[in-house]
């Protein structure tokens, strides 16, 4: 999974992308382009595997993040030519929700809804000058080839520019499967699910829930396609300065479950529709990615090809199952590991084993 962050100026984006992937700032002074990094997805049924265990190695799901140089207004365009987002699943888009004399927002005052609604206007202008410059080509060809497939694609895009003239992100159109295919080839930003990572300071985590109410940004993200995830950049920085004791007790003290970096991510995940399942062993214990109603063999897939081609069957249960009866041979004396076929429908915290010949 690909997922861009993006947002204004002075937003504390390049921290959070710091924070979520370790990666350094970069070295060179001048115009800022877009980095890549990694980030774990925080999944506590792996550590516990891998206490059960002992393997030779633990394996988290992971998430590629791209640093997007800040936006400015008027200049959105600029994101479409960028490599870096090609192929993209989602964004975050940072939006700040802090005071700061020393970090001063350029638009003079902090207003989360406005900054939301600005960037999203600013993707949708991008979207509209990518699909008028797809309407031209395909008017083109169509005079010039006569192909039936033009005709279709042309009558999808002047659909996407009428919803972009009204100031309607992609994301919210119903499109069938088929036409969300064609679409990919596209560097279609506003059709992304996006994250709503509001960055807020020490106060304002401690009182998220209201602040993202009172805000308009709660109702803003209950549009489709997006969610929202309070955190705090300065305080995660903080936080990874502390042994992990002392920042637990940094969580208690904000009255915060977990840090908000897992949330971001979590999150993101979540948006897509991903899910994890598991394997375990001597040799590794690993998280999986899929989507959400993926079948056993295209799972097996996600592994290996061969394992896909030549699936027999699955051998299931669910973590929770596995911890209480400590081990598979427990779950077979309690009857909770089952044999599945290649259409069961894997679920997240499935623990698999497959069994396949090739």
């Amino acid at each position: 999974m690909k997922v861009a962050i993006v947002g204004l100026s002075s937003v504390g984006k390049s921290t959070l992308f710091h924070l979520l992937t370790g990666a350094a700032a970069p070295l060179h002074a001048g115009r800022p382009e877009a980095r890549l990094g990694v980030a774990r997805v925080p999944d506590a049924r792996v550590e516990a595997l891998a206490e059960m265990y002992h393997p030779r190695k633990k394996t988290h799901a992971t998430v590629e993040y791209v640093d997007v140089p800040g936006v400015v207004k008027g200049e959105g365009s600029a994101l479409v030519d960028l490599p870096a987002l090609r192929g993209i699943d989602a964004l975050v888009h940072v939006v700040r929700a802090f005071e700061s004399d020393v970090v001063p927002h350029p638009d003079g005052s902090v207003d989360p809804l406005r900054d939301a609604r600005m960037l999203e206007l600013e993707l949708i202008l991008a979207d509209l000058a990518t699909v008028d410059r797809r309407l031209e080509r395909l008017d083109a060809s169509i005079k010039k080839a006569h192909r039936p497939e033009d005709a279709a694609e042309r009558i999808l895009f002047l659909k996407l520019k009428e919803a972009l003239e009204a100031e309607r992100p992609l994301r919210e159109l119903d499109l069938p499967e088929e036409d969300r295919r064609r679409l990919r080839g596209y560097a279609l930003l506003s059709e992304k699910p996006m994250l709503l990572a509001v960055n807020m300071g020490e106060e304002g985590i401690r009182n998220a829930a209201a602040l993202l109410e009172s805000s308009g940004i709660a109702a803003h993200a209950s549009r489709p396609g997006l969610a929202v995830c309070p955190v705090s950049a300065t305080i995660e920085a903080e936080m990874a300065q502390l042994a992990p004791e002392d920042a637990r007790a940094f969580l208690e003290d904000l009255g915060l479950a977990e840090p908000g970096l897992d949330r971001v991510i979590r999150t993101s995940y979540a948006l897509l529709g991903l899910i994890s399942f598991l394997t375990a062993g001597e040799d590794e214990c690993r998280a999986w990615t899929i989507r959400k109603g993926t079948r056993a063999h295209q799972a097996a897939g996600a592994i290996h090809s061969d394992i896909e081609r030549g699936f027999i069957r699955a051998e299931v249960v669910a973590f929770e199952d596995l911890m209480a009866a400590g081990s598979i041979a427990g779950c077979r004396e309690k009857g909770t590991l089952r044999l599945e076929g290649k259409e069961y429908v894997v679920r997240d915290g499935d623990v698999i084993n497959f069994r396949f010949n090739v």
